[in-house]
């Protein structure tokens, strides 16, 4: 039996998703199974809070409608010439990958991060799933403002549909992926049926009566920063900065037989952050107009933005449905991924089981509304986080060889701390994490910076460091 055979059999035994070999090639998928997926994860929970807080942050129509079309596009081509790419050269999950060049202990705590961050924004999306599944037990919505928890019925409620989506996640990348492609079509239909329903719930007759529901912008709500083009620009192209730039998506693209499978993010880019985005923002000012929302603002807070009683007011029970199941279609793949990442770390116990602790973290994470209440924030900072390691694979896949630095060189050397990286890495965010702090910068304005930034100090740290042990090896290879 070939060496080949040997570690299939390992992964069939592991569960079949290949955490620690390339996927083979009677396993992998074609595009239509990531149009599917890509099209129900990001026409989702995430989008029926991203809309409104859009709302929340005083943007102008051609801030949203522009700023959303370049944004957008930036990001399917971030994940079609790099991600995809990467990912069909070398079919490994993004863990296994960094442990390659990282070293195993290094990887370790990257890989704790990203699971946790990971489980984070799953426990949002449990959250929205929970504001439709509330609405019968008439229970209180959770506000812009809230951290904790409003009873022990929404508890109750997460911790449900938390066990439900896990169940999902854990059992593996098919699952998943047909998951997707069953809920995605209602969730599309529904969101555009909102948007149809806002419309004339607005009174819109005609293109500049939509123009102007944002006009030119407004002041932010209460504890809200203002948006402006560029806000909006950078955020939409880095709102999924740690799936595409950050690479975390070699783990899905590993499946594909053709990089340019990565096209179909456009499915999500959108149908989703597009269409759902602004159908989602018509909802919620349609809601703004209420007696109740207007109290709110005339008390000096911020409305609250709960996306099932939005939906339900819109198309009823339809909207509730499609609510749970927009949830769901993010909180599975993500809940996937972080199961992935915890899996690297304790490679002995099965992908069922590590998934399943992820969904157990995302769970308790979706208790707190918090993290769905401040999720344009949360999402830059998760990407400003996780972003600069995928700049590590893709400086060294694209200039290791025109550079001279070994690539995989913890596995070469079998160090277990590649200090180039974690050098790289603490000094990038360091720098632009202090820039915007002291200068009052939004996140994602560095981003990119610190993106590049990180991954021309690894080729720098890594051209003096393995100058030595790379000429020992070429030595005695010959």
């Amino acid at each position: 039996m070939s060496q080949f055979n040997i570690d299939e059999d390992i992964e069939e035994i592991a569960g079949g998703e290949f955490e620690r070999a390339p996927v083979p090639s009677k396993k992998r998928k074609g595009w239509k199974s990531f149009l599917g997926m890509y099209a129900g994860e990001h026409a989702a929970g995430t989008e029926f809070m991203i809309g409104p807080l859009f709302l929340t942050a005083g943007v102008s129509a051609f801030d949203l409608i522009v700023g959303l079309l370049i944004g957008n596009l930036l990001a399917v081509l971030s994940w079609r010439f790099l991600t995809a790419e990467i990912a069909t050269k070398y079919r490994l999950t993004l863990y296994y990958h960094l442990e390659k060049i990282c070293g195993k202990k290094l990887v370790t705590g990257y890989n704790l991060a990203n699971g946790i961050l990971f489980c984070f924004l799953a426990g949002s999306m449990i959250t929205v799933s929970a504001t439709a599944v509330g609405i019968p037990f008439a229970i209180e919505m959770p506000r812009l403002s809230d951290t904790m928890p409003n009873g022990v019925t929404w508890i109750l409620i997460v911790v449900a549909i938390g066990a439900v989506i896990s169940l999902i996640a854990a059992r593996g990348y098919d699952t998943v992926s047909k998951a997707a492609n069953w809920m995605s079509p209602s969730i599309v239909i529904a969101f555009l049926a909102c948007g149809i329903v806002a419309l004339n719930q607005l009174g819109v007759k005609s293109f500049t009566d939509f123009w102007n529901i944002w006009g030119s912008g407004s002041e932010p709500f209460p504890g809200q920063i203002k948006y402006t083009f560029w806000h909006v620009v950078l955020w939409s192209w880095f709102a999924n900065a740690a799936m595409h730039i950050g690479m975390s998506d070699l783990s899905v693209f590993r499946f594909s037989k053709k990089a340019s499978s990565g096209w179909t993010t456009a499915a999500g880019m959108y149908v989703g952050h597009y269409m759902a985005w602004i159908a989602a923002a018509l909802l919620y000012a349609v809601y703004l107009r209420t007696p109740e929302a207007q109290a709110f603002l005339s008390n000096g807070e911020a409305p609250p933005v709960a996306p099932g009683p939005l939906a339900n007011n819109a198309i009823g029970i339809f909207g509730l449905i499609a609510v749970v199941l927009a949830g769901w279609t993010t909180a599975n793949p993500t809940i996937y991924r972080a199961g992935l990442a915890f899996q690297a770390i304790i490679p002995k116990v099965s992908t069922f089981w590590v998934t399943i602790i992820a969904g157990t973290v995302a769970t308790i994470a979706g208790i707190f509304p918090a993290f769905a209440m401040k999720l344009l924030g949360f999402v830059a900072l998760y990407g400003f986080i996780l972003a600069p390691f995928g700049a590590i694979i893709v400086f060294e896949h694209f200039f290791a060889k025109r550079f001279g630095i070994q690539s995989f060189y913890a596995e070469l050397t079998k160090v277990s701390f590649n200090v180039s990286v974690l050098l790289a890495w603490g000094i990038s965010f360091g720098i632009f994490y202090t820039i915007s702090e002291v200068f009052d910068v939004f996140l994602s304005f560095v981003t990119l910076p610190a993106w590049l930034c990180c991954g021309a100090l690894y080729l720098i740290f890594s051209k003096i460091f393995q100058s030595k042990q790379t000429k020992r090896i070429q030595e005695s290879t010959g």
